[in-house]
């Protein structure tokens, strides 16, 4: 499901009151941080997260490589931070704005 920019737009007012909830460190990208990401997801929808500065990634690689494995869409990328999204099918928390077709 790809994201429109006013849902995108929606989804950034949202994660600017969040904490940021998942950090990435030297390891990188490792089983932990995807399955706390993965388990952030299913409970919240929407995700904080940030690049510590002694990692290797970028904050951009870090979001790509953490939205491939969760299977989540990436909101925004700023500076060290970034916000992913995933609906839960079952008990969405989450109500986008509808896009106009």
């Amino acid at each position: 499901m790809a994201l429109t920019s006013k849902q995108r737009s929606q989804l950034r007012g949202l994660a600017s009151s969040m904490d940021t909830i998942l950090q990435v460190g030297k390891g990188g990208i490792t089983e932990n941080v995807i399955a706390s990401a993965d388990e952030a997801l299913r409970s919240r929808e929407l995700i904080k997260g940030k690049v510590l500065e002694n990692s290797m990634l970028t904050a951009r690689e870090a979001c790509d490589a953490l939205s491939a494995a969760c299977n989540a869409e990436q909101v925004q990328v700023i500076g060290t931070k970034f916000v992913l999204f995933r609906r839960n099918p079952k008990e969405p928390k989450i109500q986008l704005v509808k896009s106009k077709k």
